[in-house]
């Protein structure tokens, strides 16, 4: 969600906004790659140049679960997306869980020293903290096409491995084929519930326009607990570290968080050595509902830069 509906609510109505349920967040674990990384994969680096660019040069695709932002022009089209490309100011909305943006760069981003990669969103905090993390994935072009069509990893941040951290997680968004009105949605755990509509968008349909199906679509990743608290000013609490759009007192003008492709887990959990990637994917972690006044978790992307350049 954008942070100017957040700010722009008085305390009163943040009160009585209906709250997800309340987790602790004070669990700090070690990168899960600090365990011996069983594969180890060398491919061509694309090297940069003088003339290469740290920002995004590509988004490949745009696939945004229902939301309230979904199919507005600002925000949640295809050419919302585009205007990633090199921009660190424009910006789009994922929408609910699973919703996703892949995007690369001009080379490739290297496994360096330290955190390689840096993500923007639009977080607020300290004092009215305000996250809605997304989980990122890494890919290399192993088959050399250019083309996001290769293995991905998720670089595991400090949730990956907790207990309410739960894999393979998998929903499914029902189009309601009727604009303002709140998406149903079912997941493997047993579990169902809506998109909220709210009345700052009405016009649109808060289904994405540019599914494959007109029916519905679903989306499978690594679930994050839900943060959401109220009980004072409504917040979604930070992670520790390793998911964009979330509160960080390193960058905190920025909204911005770094990442160390080091963190790169396969399918299985397993670390992996990857010594460069080149696609990125964000995707949406939390599937939770800040009732019809905040609307659904959200991802925002406002860009990405390579931080050895």
């Amino acid at each position: 969600m954008r942070k100017s509906y957040l700010t722009s609510l008085g305390l009163g109505s943040l009160l009585m906004l209906a709250a997800c349920q309340k987790e602790a967040l004070t669990e700090s674990l070690q990168p899960v790659s600090t365990r011996s990384a069983a594969i180890v994969s060398n491919v061509t680096i694309r090297p940069a140049l003088l003339t290469s660019s740290p920002l995004i040069s590509r988004v490949f695709t745009y696939m945004p679960a229902a939301g309230q932002f979904i199919n507005e022009t600002t925000l949640g089209t295809t050419t919302a997306a585009q205007g990633l490309v090199g921009s660190t100011t424009n910006m789009v909305s994922l929408g609910g869980f699973g919703g996703y943006i892949v995007f690369g760069f001009d080379h490739s981003v290297v496994n360096g020293t330290g955190n390689d990669l840096g993500i923007y969103g639009n977080p607020l905090g300290p004092t009215y903290q305000w996250s809605e993390p997304g989980v990122v994935m890494v890919s290399q072009d192993t088959n050399g096409n250019g083309l996001p069509d290769d293995t991905w990893y998720e670089l595991a941040g400090s949730q990956y491995s907790i207990a309410s951290t739960i894999k393979n997680y998998r929903i499914t968004y029902y189009n309601p084929h009727a604009a303002g009105t709140s998406v149903l949605w079912k997941d493997n755990q047993g579990a169902s519930g809506y998109v909220v509509a709210n009345t700052y968008h009405t016009a649109n349909n808060y289904y994405p326009a540019m599914a494959p199906s007109q029916d519905s679509i679903t989306f499978t990743g690594t679930k994050l607990v839900n943060t959401l608290q109220t009980g004072g000013i409504v917040t979604n609490l930070a992670f520790a570290w390793g998911y964009s759009d979330s509160y960080s007192s390193e960058y905190p003008t920025l909204g911005y968080n770094t990442f160390d492709i080091a963190w790169a887990v396969n399918a299985s959990g397993t670390p992996v050595t990857l010594n460069a990637i080149d696609f990125v994917k964000v995707y949406t972690g939390q599937n939770c509902s800040g009732g019809t006044m905040m609307g659904e978790i959200s991802t925002e992307v406002k860009g990405a830069r390579d931080l050895h350049l």
